[in-house]
C-alpha cells in the first residue's frame, strides 16, 4: 500500500511539471499549485513550506531593477555591454557569457540576460558566426551567476545555512564568484574549440535566409537615454554595495561578527529593504512615473518568476517533506561514499524546482541533517559548499524565460530546440558550466 501512495505521489509530482511545461510561462506556476492541491486532499500529503523568503528578496530586487528600467538605467547598461561585444567581435563566445555573467551577479536575476539576446545575435551574425553558440553559454552563464550573486534569494538563503558551520559571507562569495566564471570560460572554450561555428554551413539558416526569414544585421545602435539614467545605475551600484558591506559587517569568521555583534536586520531582511530603499531613490530623484513600473518588461517577467516558485518550489517542498527521512538516508549512504553525487542532487532537484534558491532551500537541510553536520561538527559543509553551482540546472528543461527567448529571438534558427526536447543548444554548455564550476569548488574549499 505504502509503494503504491508513493508511486501515485510521484505520478502528480512529474504529471504537474508536465502540465506546467506545455502551459508555459506563468503556467508552470499555476500547475504547481494545483499538484499540492492533489497531493493535500486526494494523496494525504502535508503541503510544504511556501519559499516566502525567496519570493519576496525576488520581488523586492525586481521592483528596484524595474525602477531603473523605467528611468533608462538597464538601457545604459546594455548599451556598455553592446560596447563591450563589439569590442572584439570575434571573442564573443567568451565576451557575450562575461557580459550576462555579471550583469546577473549585479542584479541577482538572470532575466536581465533578455536585454542581451539581440546584441548577442546580431554580433554573431556579423561575425558569421552560429548565434546558437554564444546565446548557449550566455543564458547557461545568467542562470550560475545567480549562485555567486551577493543579493540573490539563492545566495542569501545559503550563506545564512553555512555561517553557523564556519563559512562567512565573504568568504563564501570569494569561492563561489571565481569558481562559477571560471567554470563559464572553461565551457565557453570548449564549445569554441569543438563546435562546428560557421553560420552559413547551417542548412536551416540557409533554408530561413532563402525565405527572407533572417533580419539583416543593422549594427551598432547609438540609443538616446533619459535624464535619469546614469544616476539610476549609479543608485543601484551604491545599493548592492551597501547589501555586500551590510551582509559581511553581519556575518561571522571564526564564531566571533566581523562588526556588527548585536544583528537586529538579518541579511534577508536587510537585502528587502535595502532594494527598496533604492527603488525609492530611484523613483524620487530619476522622476519616474511609478504607475508604470508595473508595465515594464523586468517586473512582469520577475514577478511571473515569483508565481513559478510559488507553485513549483511548494510543490517540491511538499513532497520532500513527505519523505524527508528516506531521502536523508539515501542522500547519506551515497554523499558520504561520493561527496561529488551532492552536486548530482542538486541538479536533478533544480531541473524540477525550477528555481536556484527553491532548491536550496528544499535539498540543504534535508543533507545537513542526514550528514549529521552542525556547529560542533561541521567536517562535511565543505560539500555543500562545493556543490553549490548545480542548483543552477534550470536549462535542462527547455521551458526557462530565457532560454525560450534565445531561441525566439534568433531569427538564423541555429538556436533550436530537438525533437526529443532534451536535445536543445543549451543542454551541453549547462552541463559543463556546471561540471566544470562543482571541480573547481572542491578544488577552492580542499584550501581553505
Amino acid at each position: 500500500m505504502e509503494m503504491l501512495m508513493l508511486i501515485l505521489q510521484v505520478i502528480v509530482l512529474l504529471g504537474a511539471i508536465f502540465v506546467g511545461i506545455r502551459l508555459g510561462g506563468i503556467g508552470i506556476g499555476y500547475a504547481g499549485g494545483l499538484g499540492v492541491v492533489i497531493l493535500g486532499l486526494c494523496l494525504g500529503m502535508k503541503p510544504g513550506a511556501i519559499p516566502w523568503d525567496v519570493i519576496l528578496i525576488i520581488m523586492s530586487v525586481i521592483a528596484a531593477i524595474s525602477a531603473m528600467q523605467l528611468a533608462g538605467g538597464l538601457d545604459y547598461l546594455v548599451q556598455i555591454a553592446e560596447r563591450i561585444l563589439r569590442s572584439n567581435p570575434k571573442y564573443i563566445n567568451y565576451l557575450a557569457p562575461t557580459v550576462t555573467y555579471f550583469l546577473t551577479i549585479l542584479a541577482g536575476t538572470g532575466h536581465t540576460a533578455f536585454s542581451m539576446i539581440p546584441v548577442i545575435v546580431e554580433v554573431a551574425k556579423e561575425q558569421n558566426i552560429k548565434p546558437s553558440a554564444p546565446l548557449s553559454i550566455a543564458v547557461v552563464a545568467s542562470q550560475i551567476a545567480i549562485t555567486a550573486s551577493p543579493v540573490s534569494a539563492a545566495v542569501v538563503y545559503m550563506t545564512g545555512a553555512l555561517e553557523p558551520l564556519g563559512w562567512s559571507y565573504p568568504l563564501l562569495l570569494a569561492i563561489w564568484i571565481p569558481t562559477t566564471f571560471i567554470g563559464c570560460m572553461l565551457t565557453a572554450f570548449v564549445v569554441t574549440m569543438f563546435s562546428n561555428l560557421d553560420l552559413s554551413s547551417d542548412p536551416v539558416y540557409q533554408d530561413r535566409l532563402a525565405k527572407g526569414l533572417v533580419k539583416p544585421a543593422v549594427g551598432a545602435q547609438n540609443m538616446q537615454f533619459k535624464e535619469g539614467a546614469k544616476l539610476s545605475v549609479g543608485i543601484f551600484l551604491i545599493g548592492v554595495l551597501a547589501v555586500v558591506l551590510y551582509a559581511t559587517a553581519i556575518s561571522k569568521i571564526g564564531g566571533k561578527p566581523v562588526f556588527i555583534e548585536n544583528v537586529v536586520v538579518p541579511r534577508d531582511a536587510a537585502i528587502m529593504s535595502f532594494m527598496l530603499g533604492v527603488a525609492t531613490f530611484i523613483t524620487i530623484l530619476c522622476k519616474i512615473e511609478v504607475g508604470k513600473i508595473a508595465e515594464s518588461s523586468v517586473f512582469k517577467s520577475g514577478m511571473i518568476a515569483c508565481v513559478c516558485v510559488l507553485g513549483v518550489a511548494w510543490l517540491g517542498n511538499t513532497f520532500v517533506d513527505g519523505y524527508k527521512t528516506q531521502i536523508g538516508e539515501l542522500s547519506s549512504d551515497l554523499v558520504k561514499q561520493i561527496p561529488a553525487l551532492l552536486a548530482v542532487a542538486y541538479f536533478f532537484a533544480a531541473t524540477l524546482l525550477y528555481s536556484q534558491a527553491a532548491t536550496a532551500k528544499a535539498i540543504t537541510p534535508v543533507v545537513i541533517t542526514a550528514l549529521g553536520i552542525s556547529v560542533a561538527n561541521p567536517g562535511d559543509s565543505y560539500m555543500i559548499v562545493a556543490s553549490f553551482a548545480a542548483v543552477s540546472a534550470l536549462f535542462v528543461l527547455p521551458t526557462y524565460p530565457t532560454l525560450l527567448g534565445a531561441v525566439q529571438m534568433d531569427d538564423t534558427g541555429s538556436t533550436r530546440i530537438g525533437h526529443y526536447i532534451f536535445n536543445h543548444a543549451f543542454l551541453i554548455p549547462g552541463v559543463l558550466a556546471i561540471a566544470f564550476s562543482v571541480i573547481l569548488g572542491f578544488v577552492a574549499v580542499a584550501f581553505v
